[in-house]
């Protein structure tokens, strides 16, 4: 393969400039993802470590095998939701060795508010169970939930459905769920233990039932204790609800991974030498290359050649369609298809991606898709050549592929672009952001333009006459609704990614995505949708 230059001077006036914007949205996500962070309370930590219980992040440290890795997934849910519940919910999610197996791993937040169930939660344990299927991933559920929060039941309500169905249709593929109750499981919630394959329930802590003492006292006029009702004891002796007895909390975590070492999860597809070379420029300086301003164009080059292994790519088609990057290359020893905007799409940019994604698939090879574009290119000239047949190409052959697609969002993903450049609505495996991308139909500034050329039009068609000024205010005020509505914030909060990343650690997390995708056979399609010529 031919490894790729560079032309940046890390020294130059605006590469210092563009780094030190970079870093203060870096520090704006670190200090996010430590709200995330949060366990509650000062007083709801305080009385779970007084009565020797482990946080929600320590029962998942002491599960995963030593030095493994945790990709934390969708950390920022609901980040601009006012219910009070913080980014992430009241679930921490993520991938990590099990017994030497990828497993996923959903860790309930019991100290914060209960461990209850909010929207934001409940939406994000949907996306989870996506990427469980599609990834053919072994579950482990840490439970301690007091359920749905009863004020989002009308929101939550059909979530908390699908979310049932997806466990028991995911033990129908041969998918095993594994629940270990360390203390509250009622309501809904009790069904999650109810329909895993393997149940796990702590001794005098587990209170696993749909109705506890005071509304059973209510709806039947019965007096019982909880341990009566749903405590470990009785669910392992006497209803079979359990299927193991755990002394304590690590006797509990002891017996996860004890199944989990039995389960026929299967072998890798692929585990590359681990002689893989770093590529040839720092990632360091990622925060220089990538403009914090979409607007601002850049070689995407620049970026494929910091996160790939030795900086080889083998470019298919360079000189044509210039503003679509598709190539082969590495990374972490794991083959992948690489498809990158440097622009806006023309007819060529498209047909040209088009043509690589047969190719990938007819080579079972996974794509990456980098995200950088205002969408496909508008105008008499372009409409005449037929850009609406080269992009519905591009959308038929992203929608027919079927091996594995990863996607990055660097920059500006408008629009059809976005469809085209595989999407959150095109099931990425995985789709992670950097803090500066923007996403939308279109940019703030463009929709407000097409607003005001309405506003304007209409108006003359009844023969109104125009306020200017106010007219303007309108426009401003549009813009800056947009403007927030744009940003990685927003969308990572709307859970239209996985997480936003530091661009720095673009590499370690595609890498071990890729470890994720290359667990099972990779089989791409030679079929597909008619392509209109």
């Amino acid at each position: 393969m031919a490894q790729i230059g560079t032309q940046i001077n890390p020294n130059d006036s605006s590469f210092l400039e563009n780094k030190k914007k970079m870093l203060e949205s870096i520090n704006m996500l670190e200090s996010y993802l430590e709200e995330s962070k949060s366990h509650g309370t000062e007083k709801s930590v305080k009385r779970a470590l007084s009565r020797k219980k482990m946080l929600a992040r320590e029962r998942i440290e002491y599960l995963l095998d030593k030095d493994s890795p945790f990709l934390e997934l969708l950390p920022l849910s609901g980040l601009n939701n006012d219910s009070g519940f913080g980014p992430g919910g009241t679930n921490i999610t993520g991938i990590g060795l099990v017994s030497n197996k990828l497993c996923m791993i959903q860790s309930n937040v019991g100290t914060k508010k209960g461990g209850s169930v909010d929207y934001a939660t409940s939406y994000k344990s949907l996306r989870i169970g996506e990427i469980i299927e599609k990834n053919k991933l072994p579950t482990i559920i840490l439970v301690e939930s007091g359920g749905v929060n009863l004020p989002d039941q009308n929101k939550i309500f059909l979530n908390a459905g699908a979310n049932f169905k997806q466990i028991t249709q995911r033990s129908k593929l041969g998918l095993s769920t594994i629940s270990l109750v360390f203390g509250n499981a009622t309501a809904g919630g009790a069904y999650v233990p109810g329909m895993s394959d393997y149940t796990i329930l702590q001794k005098n802590a587990a209170k696993v039932f749909l109705a506890g003492p005071p509304l059973v006292k209510m709806a039947t006029n019965e007096i019982s204790s909880d341990e009566e009702l749903g405590g470990a004891e009785m669910h392992s002796k006497i209803s079979g609800v359990s299927d193991y007895l755990a002394e304590n909390e690590i006797d509990g975590i002891r017996i996860v991974r004890e199944i989990v070492e039995y389960l026929d999860s299967g072998k890798p597809h692929l585990i590359p030498d681990d002689n893989f070379i770093s590529p040839k420029f720092s990632a360091d300086e990622l925060l220089g290359i990538i403009p914090f301003n979409p607007k601002i164009p850049f070689d995407i080059r620049e970026l494929i050649a910091r996160i790939i292994d030795n900086s080889d790519f083998s470019e298919f088609k360079k000189e044509y369609g210039k503003t679509m990057v598709t190539g082969w290359a590495k990374i972490h020893g794991y083959p992948l298809a690489i498809i990158a905007n440097n622009g806006v799409i023309f007819s060529e940019s498209a047909n040209k991606a088009t043509q690589f994604i047969q190719l990938s698939n007819k080579n079972n090879v996974p794509i990456l898709f980098i995200n950088n574009t205002t969408g496909f290119m508008v105008g008499k000239k372009y409409e005449e050549g037929g850009i609406i047949k080269s992009g519905a190409k591009l959308i038929n052959a992203v929608s027919n592929s079927e091996v594995p697609h990863l996607t990055l969002m660097v920059g500006s993903s408008y629009g059809a672009g976005n469809y085209g450049m595989n999407g959150r609505s095109y099931d990425p495996r995985f789709l992670f952001t950097y803090p500066n991308a923007k996403s939308g139909v279109m940019g703030s500034e463009q929709l407000a333009g097409v607003m005001e050329i309405i506003k304007v039009q209409s108006a003359k068609s009844y023969g109104k006459k125009i306020n200017i000024k106010e007219l303007e205010k309108e426009k401003e005020e549009l813009i800056k609704k947009m403007s927030e509505k744009e940003t990685a914030w927003f969308s990572t909060s709307e859970m239209w990614d996985d997480g936003i990343i530091d661009p720095r650690q673009t590499r370690n997390y595609l890498g071990f995505s890729l470890a994720v995708v290359y667990n099972q056979p990779i089989k791409g399609t030679l079929n597909y949708g008619v392509f209109r010529m």
